[in-house]
């Protein structure tokens, strides 16, 4: 049977599902739209504009995913915890593009293996709060849920829901991509040039030697092969990249999910990689619902408090068949706790033989607030938590295959540690975060070559 003929085959339909499904269950974490008919016209408006990827991306991603679980490829996921609007500029896509580019050479240089690059952007604009409403003084309103849902600014005009919104983020969604396009095909990524991927407020970074240093074996490895062979290595000016983000506004969401020709099924448009949260991850929910019927690969965050039982639950639901690169778990448990909450979760899925991705946010486990009254995250338990997870893996025999990190390419002061020791008083300088603290990029390529000793440690991994 041919590709063309198994993409045609709806071997694994779910049932009873449509884009719309979710609407009959409990939808968590959703804004209150105060004019249902304007929502329904928005809507409409989404379902007539061009999706922002296409089927054959998802489906190329979905098998690199599958080469992760095994142990082939690894995964790097990063960017902002949430986009905002503003930043939708050609200097800050291309920094964030940067960072996750020095980190994916580090990662290649270091593990032997290629690197999945897949961006939280293009898409990231809506976050999950841990209440509805948000008080200051004597004011009350709905708390700011990200620039597709309402405004940062504690104003009532600000905080209302607006679906317009929703149009916004797609045009900064399809400007990114088109931005992120342009580079990459426009040889920005070219390993013939890893230099010109330089950040300059970081040219006297402590790491800069050693990336340098790296750079250059880099350099040296494709001039010899481009010796050997009497001309230019192929694929070398390019890499793929991919996007990813919480499909956290189910109406948006449901507006590019979409059947395309010559494909069975139905595929969420708007990204290559959607992900649930950990707060809308219910079994009866409407997250997992939307989740269960698209064909994109797809990623749930989890917790310290999930069970093994649940958890079983969860993967069924998602991935009843089993299928190779549908379904990534991404484990986000604290440095202080992963030790004791993923290895009963390891063992219940291995011990099922079920086919996951394996992958470790050691963000929001270890978020915490500054006697100052900043949120922040200590960067030796960000490291350490990565750390313990390579070694519970290799106890358990099973295969972390890769990480999940919030990060930015900017010259931000969000969280502590890291080469230059950062304190408290830092985050004075340069704090910009509107929601979750962000590793900079000299903290972001610190984490990579952390990853690099880790695996080195450890040797070749377990094959499973």
């Amino acid at each position: 049977m041919s590709a063309n003929e198994r993409n045609l085959r709806p071997v694994n339909l779910p049932e009873n599902w449509n884009p719309g499904s979710w609407r009959l269950r409990p939808a968590l974490q959703m804004p209150s739209y105060p004019d249902a008919a304007e929502l329904a016209g928005v809507q409409d408006e989404l379902r007539a504009l061009p999706p922002l990827v296409t089927s054959w991306e998802v489906q190329a991603l979905r098998q690199q995913l599958a080469d992760a679980q095994e142990g082939r490829r690894f995964l790097l996921q990063g960017g902002d915890c949430a986009e905002n609007f503003s930043d939708c500029s050609s200097a800050v896509i291309s920094n964030r593009l940067k960072v996750l580019l020095q980190m994916s050479l580090v990662l290649v240089h270091g593990l032997r293996q290629p690197v999945v690059r897949v961006g939280r952007f293009a898409g990231q604009y809506a976050k999950p709060r841990s209440a509805d409403m948000e008080t200051r003084g004597d004011a009350t309103l709905p708390s700011y849920r990200g620039d597709i849902v309402n405004g940062p600014e504690f104003s009532a005009q600000a905080r209302v829901p607006d679906p317009r919104r929703m149009v916004k983020a797609h045009a900064r969604s399809a400007m990114t991509m088109n931005f992120v396009r342009a580079l990459v095909d426009g040889g920005f990524a070219d390993l013939h040039h890893p230099e010109y991927w330089d950040l300059g407020w970081v040219t006297h970074s402590p790491l800069a030697h050693e990336y340098q240093r790296m750079v250059a074996n880099i350099g040296e490895a494709v001039r010899f092969m481009e010796t050997l062979s009497g001309s230019e290595v192929h694929n070398l000016n390019r890499v793929d990249f991919f996007t990813s983000h919480e499909a956290l506004l189910l109406p948006y969401e449901e507006a590019f999910t979409r059947e395309v020709p010559r494909q069975w099924g139905w595929f969420n448009l708007s990204t290559h990689f959607p992900w649930i949260g950990m707060r809308t991850a219910a079994l009866d929910g409407a997250h997992a619902e939307y989740f269960r019927g698209i064909r994109n690969p797809v990623a749930v965050k989890v917790g310290p408090t999930v069970a093994p039982d649940e958890l079983l639950r969860l993967v069924d639901l998602l991935n009843p068949a089993d299928e190779p690169g549908r379904l990534a778990l991404i484990c986000r448990m604290g440095a202080g706790k992963v030790a004791d909450r993923l290895p009963p979760l390891l063992e219940a899925v291995r011990r099922e033989g079920r086919r996951v991705l394996w992958v470790c946010d050691p963000m929001h486990g270890n978020t915490e607030t500054t006697s100052n009254g900043y949120k922040t995250r200590r960067f030796d338990n960000i490291r350490s938590e990565i750390e313990q997870s390579f070694d519970l893996h290799a106890a358990a025999g099973t295969r972390l295959g890769g990480v999940h990190l919030e990060l930015t390419g900017e010259d931000v002061t969000e969280c502590t540690g890291g080469a230059r020791d950062l304190g408290e008083v830092d985050l004075e300088r340069a704090y910009r975060s509107t929601v979750d603290p962000r590793l900079n990029y000299e903290q972001s390529l610190e984490i990579a070559m952390a990853i690099v000793r880790k695996h080195a440690q450890l040797g070749t991994p377990v094959k499973v």
